[in-house]
């Protein structure tokens, strides 16, 4: 047993029994490298990261390997998912010192965290070209033995160049127009005309570029905007990479076709997506798109949430196979999503032949030819063939064929639920869970605009989910006498202070949730975690935030992120926090803010735009003008609902909707906004006021007016 048996981290947990005695990143580990006088080695990954799995087996659990590290290093075992701080300082230095960087990530270090070399996975002896981990740690035992001072000068030169990374003065102009034009361009030349996404193989579910380019067609009408977002959309949500049984979508698509899934689920994946495919389809009008939506918050709302009411980060890739699809427990990566052909026709009988048509079902397997050999005979689901096609090919009608797929599916589900399940990754992240929540409201809000059976249930199921993880997160994560936010929640511990993007993330959820329900405690605790964020993060002199406030001595470098992956970055969803902010509390303050971020981004704009698509979507907002939507009225009363429905029904996503109860409510949100405190209700009746800038439209009590208002048609 290592040091890690008490950790939290479940990454770490699965550590804590490997034969190298593993610290966690902590003083602890420092003072013993300065003491022994010993190199570190660095290595950090997720729970849920495949290949971190491959290297435990293959290196970390070997006799061998764990003798050389813990008789020549100090081995140190980092949750990236708990420490972006840490992750991003060194990832920083692999990916500039190899060109290219990933996890697992190994790192070696001076006793005074200075990197001198690194990379990702190494396999435990040489193969494929690449050195082996053994070969690697002797060597470096060697040379810190033998050589060191070639070690330390050239860990302090790196430390200098990695310092001068930082980011340059801010651009004395503020972008706007041009720089969004370019940006589609740009995106355009990308863009795979005939499978949807951009780029070849693999290909990465980037909704914040999707969501820039739903902005830019709401904002000037360009119709390669809209065309290159809706296909995308559609592409993923058809292929492999969509769980077409439980819901959610994987990690991301192997081929370029989206066919063949890297089968790890995350939280901040299917928040990001879901509001993607409401966007869709409030702009489009097409049911596919919110279908979606609505089937990966039930797949979240089913297996990733604690019962107190927060959201879990992740599912792993890898699951022991059942005894029809492979080696019983020896891992495999996607087996618990895996069909054969035999299984499907055992388990569904007259329904197999409308499955096996819809989802691409063959005797010999649907897995892409070039796929690994674990997947030969197995068949991953896809959207092959329309339902009409396949009522076509069977006889049915469209109808039946829609009644036998539900049916089926239900049964899958079942039959799958009894399947050793994936590793779930239990922690809850406040990041990831603002995101959960901002998708969340958004839903309630899109749904509740329906006409649909079942939409106002629907609606209020989303709502109350959003509360409860929101209530959770102040319960656990908000240690209101220091005014912090905490990062993680675990097995009844919370701890780490959080980052930038807990504060920018949180307050996005909370800004969607007080629209949602006009409940003005979410407004004031935004406001709150704003003032937070800005004291502990913010940069007054160049603009935009820091990702850490600067505290820790251990962190080599303060980083402000500019580029929006997998998760925007902090600065990018602060500015489109701080556009409704401004134009809810009139605050000046912000846009003097938001102006220094964007000045900050100029160049990465300019010269690399697909790197910051959500600050992009931000500046599309500022560039567009923000409307302030209010409606004055009974939360409940039916005239106050038409109007609510009139506005929700709408893409208007240069809009902030405030919801005002007349009473208590509006005393509270007038003490943020003094326009709020002013408007009321007309002859008794819901009103609602349509502004700019504060400069507020007639006022109406009329759904289809206020409709033809934001439809630019009064």
């Amino acid at each position: 047993m290592n040091h890690l048996a008490s950790e939290k981290s479940p990454y770490l947990l699965q550590h804590a029994r490997n034969p190298v005695d593993w610290y966690s990143w902590s003083e602890a580990a420092f003072s013993r490298a300065r003491d022994e006088d010993r190199p570190i080695f660095l290595s950090v990954g997720y729970s849920t990261c495949h290949w971190c799995h491959v290297m435990e087996r293959e290196s970390f659990e070997d006799p061998v390997i764990a003798d050389l590290l813990n008789r020549h290093f100090v081995s140190i075992k980092v949750d990236r998912e708990e420490r972006p701080d840490v992750d991003r300082v060194y990832m920083t230095f692999v990916q500039a010192t190899t060109g290219s960087g990933g996890w697992p990530m190994s790192v070696w270090l001076t006793p005074d965290l200075r990197p001198f070399y690194g990379g990702t996975y190494f396999p435990p002896s040489a193969s494929w070209g690449r050195p082996g981990l053994v070969d690697i740690l002797r060597e470096i035992a060697r040379v810190w033995r033998e050589e060191r001072d070639r070690f330390v000068a050239s860990a302090a030169t790196i430390a200098d160049r990695l310092r001068a990374l930082g980011q340059g003065p801010a651009s004395r102009s503020t972008p706007g127009d041009e720089e969004l034009t370019h940006a589609v361009a740009e995106l355009g030349e990308a863009f795979d005309h005939r499978r949807g996404g951009f780029g070849s193989a693999p290909k990465f579910p980037r909704p914040a570029e999707l969501l820039f380019l739903l902005r830019e067609h709401a904002r000037t009408g360009n119709p390669a905007a809209r065309a290159m977002a809706l296909q995308t959309l559609r592409a993923m949500a058809s292929g492999g990479m969509r769980d077409h049984i439980g819901g959610g979508f994987h990690r991301y698509s192997v081929d370029a076709e989206w066919r063949l899934p890297h089968f790890e689920k995350m939280l901040y994946d299917q928040a990001q997506l879901v509001l993607a495919y409401l966007e869709a389809s409030q702009l489009s009008g097409d049911r596919f798109y919110l279908s979606v939506a609505e089937d990966t918050l039930g797949y979240v709302l089913r297996d990733m949430s604690d019962p107190a009411g927060g959201f879990y980060s992740a599912e792993d890739a890898d699951s022991v196979p059942p005894e029809e699809t492979g080696t019983p427990g020896q891992k495999a990566e996607g087996a618990f999503y895996l069909w054969t052909d035999r299984e499907i026709g055992e388990r569904l009988g007259e329904d197999a032949e409308v499955v096996c048509l819809r989802f691409g079902v063959e005797p010999a397997g649907s897995a892409p030819h070039d796929s690994l050999g674990e997947f030969a005979g197995k068949n991953i689901l896809y959207a092959a063939r329309t339902i009409d096609e396949v009522a076509r090919l069977t006889g049915r009608t469209p109808q039946e064929v829609e009644a036998r797929l539900d049916r089926a599916r239900d049964l899958l589900l079942a039959v799958r639920s009894r399947r050793p399940r994936p590793r779930l990754d239990d922690k809850i992240l406040t990041a990831w869970n603002g995101l959960m929540i901002a998708a969340l409201a958004r839903a309630a809000r899109v749904v509740g605009a329906d006409t649909s059976p079942g939409a106002a249930r629907k609606s209020a199921d989303y709502l109350r989910a959003a509360g409860r993880a929101a209530t959770f997160l102040f319960g656990t994560l908000w240690d209101g006498e220091r005014r912090l936010l905490l990062r993680r929640y675990r097995d009844g511990e919370a701890a780490i202070e959080g980052y930038a993007e807990d504060y920018a993330f949180l307050i996005f959820g909370l800004l969607e949730l007080f629209q949602a329900s006009g409940d003005p405690q979410w407004l004031e605790r935004a406001i709150l975690l704003q003032e937070g964020q800005d004291e502990r993060f913010s940069d007054p002199v160049e603009g935009g935030w820091f990702s850490t406030s600067g505290d820790d001595p251990h962190l080599l470098l303060r980083v402000k992120e500019d580029y929006d992956g997998a998760e925007p970055t902090a600065s990018s969803v602060a500015v489109l926090n701080l556009l409704a902010l401004e134009h809810v509390t009139g605050n000046e303050a912000h846009a003097r803010t938001i102006d220094a971020s964007f000045r900050l981004f100029s160049s990465r704009m300019q010269a690399m735009s697909r790197a910051v698509p959500m600050m992009l979507a931000a500046l599309s907002a500022r560039t567009a003008g923000v409307q302030q939507i209010v409606i004055v009225g009974d939360p409940v009363a039916e005239d106050t609902c038409r109007l609510v429905a009139a506005a929700d029904s709408r893409y208007l996503p240069f809009a902030v909707l405030v919801k005002v109860a007349p009473g208590e409510t509006q005393q509270r949100l007038g003490r943020a906004s003094p326009l709020i405190a002013a408007m009321g209700l007309r002859d008794g009746r819901a009103t609602a006021y349509v502004c700019r800038d504060f400069a507020c439209r007639e006022p109406t009590s009329d759904a289809l007016r206020l409709g033809q208002m934001l439809d630019g048609r009064q």
